[in-house]
Parts: structure tokens; C-alpha cells; sequence
């Protein structure tokens, strides 16, 4: 089952919605409303609790008697650890250890709420549950937007968050814009400033994602930053065949690969790198929102570019694979940063970046 959504054993629904959009993979349920967090909660079939329960494994007792040998089993208690259960319908999620705090689904939703000041301007747009319900995910929508050029091209701001039940995890919540036109996740971190909160599943974890808030302060810094950014990245001209080269150095797997491009010997690259480049450059030429004022033979394409191709041409094995690369620190994340990083020195100037043959 590619797509991994869970499906209720009871109520045989799946546990997703989405407003307005057709629902990831045609399941779950389409609303045409922003709902509040309550509402969210019972669309996407989160209504569920998780409890810890003792863990426990099975010996044997060896007799030997007058009738031969007799085996008796018995449960034997794991210490420090126990089984993460739903307590809707008792499916296992996972093993965890004593100190192994449970953030139920509902506090995950609070800590939208509290953050944006009890619900005021937060729209939430997607939830749902992977799996059997061992990790769940949200993603809201912020008030305003990101503009680039004269107003056409607008970036919408999100906030993520995703939490898990089987002691895989930390509750991870990342801050998100995403450019309407093509879809774009845009991953940027400024100033040594991530644009993912980490908390850990320990004692205290509640509270911890209460004081959380911290993510939209930095938020709304990172989208006031970026609107000049890509504002001033849209009014410097990049031609072809810098944008082909930034391309290549920002997609580059290792240091031996950038030694290559560096030095103009294409020759030495990999055919899957080479494909991999090409897909994305043919992206930066021929996309349509790649053809915009904002983005034709600018910096701010050339960004795109990149972070265009994880999101429209890069293939996944699954929706799930395509949402840790995007969002959770995976290669697409990871190159998406890199490319920020490399058109911030090409707009101060373009000969620090890489010297053209």
C-alpha cells in the first residue's frame, strides 16, 4: 500500500482529510471548510488515544514426570519497557522505555493553537495517520503571504508537524512556504536559523511543546526575510549555463563530484548525476512557472529550479519517502538549502560562486 495511510479496522475509513483538494491518493475525507483543531481531529479519524502498557515476553517451565516431559509457559514482565497501544482498537504501535513521554494527538492539535494565540488566522488543511496510527502528521496554513515581484508570484506559508508513537521519532515542527504557482516547497535556513523544532519524547515533552511558540516568532522572521530575499534574488539575471552549473553544484552527492564540476570535467560525472541534472534544467527551461517575470534568467529560477524538481519531477517510492525528503531533513531538504545557500553568494557575486570556463 503505497500511499500508507491508515485505515480504521472498525470503521473501515481512512484516516485523512484535506480541505477543498482531492485527498491524498482519492482517501480520507475532503471538507469545504477550514475546520477548527476539534473538527480536524475527527475528520482525519485522530480521535484516538495512545497508552504504555506493561510489556511483557514468554518462558518455558521444563518437568520431567512419570508421563514424559511437560513444557508450561509463562509471561515474564520487560523491565523499563513497554508496548505503545491504541487504546481504540489495542493494535501495537510500537516498544518504547520508561521515560518515554506520550504526546496524544489532541496536544499535537493544542500546540497549534496555542502558538498562533488560541486558533486566531490558523487554517488547518491536511491530517491524517500513517501506518497503523503510530505517527501522525498536520499541516496548517498562516496568515499572509510571501510576494515576490508585483504580487503574481505568492508563496503561502505553512506550518508542519508530524509525531510519532513507536519511539521512532522526536515531535518534529518545521515551518514550510510553499509557492502556489508550481507547489515548491521552499527550504531555506537564514542566519544559522533552522526552520525545524525537535522535541523529544522524554519526561517533560508536553511542556516542552507548549514553550514551542518559539517556531512561529521564527517564522514570521524567516517569511519577512525571505519576501526581500526573493524580492532582490528576482531582479538579478543568471544566464543558461551559470544556472546548469549552480544546478550541478547544489545536486552534487560528494566532494569528489564537486571537485568535477568545479574544474569542467563533466566527463568524469556519473550518468545518473548527469540524468539527475538534466531533469532539473530542462525543469528551469521549460516549466511554465519557471517562464515568469520573477523567475526567467533570475536567481530566483535558478532556486526553483532545484527545489522545483524534488517536488514535481523527482520520482519517490511513496507519498511518505516524498515528505521526509521535502520536509524532514532528507536529500531534497538538504539540496534545496544548499541551492539557497549558493544563489545568497551568487546575488553578492557570481564570480565567488564557481569561474566559468
Amino acid at each position: 500500500m503505497a500511499h500508507n495511510i491508515n485505515k480504521n479496522r472498525q470503521t473501515g475509513e481512512y484516516s485523512f482529510f484535506s480541505v477543498k483538494k482531492k485527498a491524498w491518493h482519492g482517501l480520507g475525507s475532503i471538507v469545504d471548510h477550514h475546520p477548527t483543531s476539534e473538527e480536524a481531529i475527527r475528520y482525519a479519524g485522530l480521535d484516538y488515544e495512545v497508552i504504555k502498557s506493561p510489556l511483557f515476553t514468554q518462558g518455558r517451565t521444563i518437568s520431567i514426570g512419570d508421563s514424559g516431559e511437560l513444557i508450561e509457559a509463562t509471561d515474564i514482565m520487560v523491565p523499563n519497557y513497554y508496548a505503545t497501544v491504541r487504546a481504540d482498537n489495542n493494535t501495537p504501535l510500537g516498544v518504547v522505555g520508561s521515560a518515554y513521554e506520550i504526546v496524544q494527538n489532541r496536544e499535537a492539535f493544542t500546540f497549534f493553537d496555542a502558538i498562533v494565540g488560541g486558533g486566531d488566522g490558523i487554517l488547518y488543511e491536511t491530517a491524517g495517520a500513517l501506518g497503523n496510527g503510530e505517527r501522525i502528521f498536520i499541516t496548517a496554513k498562516l496568515p499572509d503571504y510571501i510576494r515576490v515581484g508585483k504580487g503574481d508570484d505568492v508563496t503561502e506559508k505553512y506550518l508542519f508537524l508530524t509525531t510519532s508513537h513507536d519511539g521512532s521519532g522526536s515531535i518534529t515542527a518545521a515551518f514550510t512556504p510553499v509557492r502556489i504557482v508550481c507547489q515548491n516547497t521552499l527550504n531555506a535556513a537564514l542566519h544559522n536559523m533552522s526552520n525545524v523544532v525537535r522535541i523529544k519524547h522524554t519526561a517533560g515533552a508536553n511542556q516542552r511543546l507548549k514553550d514551542a511558540h518559539k517556531i512561529m516568532g521564527m517564522a514570521n522572521m524567516m517569511s519577512q526575510n525571505l519576501e526581500g530575499i526573493f524580492n532582490k534574488w528576482a531582479k538579478v539575471r543568471i544566464n543558461d549555463h551559470e544556472v546548469k552549473k549552480l544546478i550541478q553544484m547544489a545536486l552534487a552527492p560528494n566532494k569528489e563530484t564537486l571537485d568535477y564540476i568545479k574544474k569542467g570535467a563533466d566527463d568524469k560525472l556519473s550518468t545518473v548525476f548527469k540524468n539527475t541534472v538534466d531533469d532539473a534544467f530542462a525543469y528551469a527551461m521549460m516549466s511554465e512557472t519557471q517562464q515568469l517575470e520573477t523567475t526567467k534568467g533570475t536567481i530566483y529560477g535558478a532556486y526553483n529550479a532545484v527545489t522545483g524538481y524534488f517536488q514535481n519531477v523527482r520520482k519517490y517510492t511513496d507519498q511518505e519517502a516524498k515528505l521526509k525528503s521535502i520536509v524532514l531533513g532528507g536529500t531534497a531538504q538538504l539540496k534545496s538549502q544548499k541551492a539557497f545557500e549558493l544563489c545568497s553568494a551568487y546575488a553578492l557575486d557570481g564570480s565567488v560562486i564557481f569561474n566559468l570556463n
